[in-house]
């Protein structure tokens, strides 16, 4: 191998050497920025291959996807004075490289610990001039917004930081009085229930007194329709019966004294005691009972 040879493949593997220190991508999910001796020369470099000049030009990048910020549980007093623990988290994104670059030097994670602390700040300040119930249920998601559109407001001047959204997770009482408060909502639940249990008792006793009473108006009118129907019927009876009496009162009086033979001897160990002279055995001794 000569030395021309050598000299060409010397000359290539600069080049290659060269083109790899001059030559950059960006991703479509990452935000850049162009540096000459620390200096900014292009605040937002666009996905796509680039080139810079090595050893002057300097290329950093940075994630520019949403980002979540999980705060760590802190303490806050509302407008009472009571102690709540509040955990939270923050979603946010790059909206401007340079202010972001310059106040963070491109560390996530100091950006991270700035935003902890803003958020902090805001948290204590919304809750402290809000009520335990309005900070619970009440004006819960107007907090949320109002923190936010305040916090976005100062991180984007500041920081280059859009804050997308900040949600409370979870919101506690401190354990050492969180037995008492459980202990005073189960006695209320408890008086609650008594005080359902005596109002359904006293319902159902009503309910019961109402459908005695009219039981017992429906048995006496039951009743009383009863014994006129029943009264109806003997009278009807009896003047059926007085009729056919009237018709012929000897054969009416010869058949009910067949009946009554049929029932007194229907069992022959039956026993009775009667003179044989009686009008009883009239028909028994006469066909025409004389």
């Amino acid at each position: 191998m000569n030395a021309k040879t050598i000299a060409i493949m010397a000359g290539i593997l600069v080049v290659l050497i060269v083109g790899s220190k001059s030559l950059y991508i960006v991703d479509e999910k990452e935000r850049a920025v162009l540096l000459q001796f620390g200096e900014v020369v292009d605040a937002d470099v666009g996905p796509g291959l680039h080139f810079k000049l090595p050893v002057v030009n300097e290329v950093r990048k940075f994630d520019g996807r949403v980002q979540t910020l999980d705060a760590r549980p802190q303490d806050y007093l509302t407008l009472e004075k009571k102690r709540l623990i509040v955990d939270s988290f923050l979603k946010w994104k790059i909206s401007n490289v340079r202010s972001y670059y310059t106040a963070t030097s491109g560390d996530e994670f100091r950006a991270g610990d700035i935003l902890s602390s803003r958020v902090d700040t805001g948290l204590r300040n919304q809750f402290g001039q809000r009520t335990l119930n309005e900070v619970v249920s009440g004006e819960r998601e107007e907090l949320m917004l109002e923190l936010r559109k305040t916090l976005s407001s100062a991180t984007e001047e500041e920081l280059g930081i859009e804050v997308i959204d900040i949600r409370v997770k979870r919101i506690d009482l401190p354990p050492e009085v969180s037995q008492s408060v459980y202990e005073r909502m189960r006695a209320e639940r408890e008086r609650e229930a008594r005080e359902l249990r005596s109002k359904g008792k006293e319902l159902a006793e009503g309910i019961r007194a109402d459908a005695d009473r009219q039981k017992t108006v429906l048995l006496a009118e039951a009743y009383r329709e009863a014994e006129t129907t029943r009264g109806q019927g003997d009278a009807a009876a009896a003047a059926i019966y007085a009729k056919a009496y009237n018709q012929d009162p000897e054969f009416y009086s010869f058949y009910r004294s067949l009946n009554a033979y049929q029932k007194t001897f229907s069992n022959k160990g039956d026993v009775m005691v009667v003179d044989p002279e009686s009008d009883f055995f009239k028909y028994l001794k006469n066909a025409t009972g004389n």
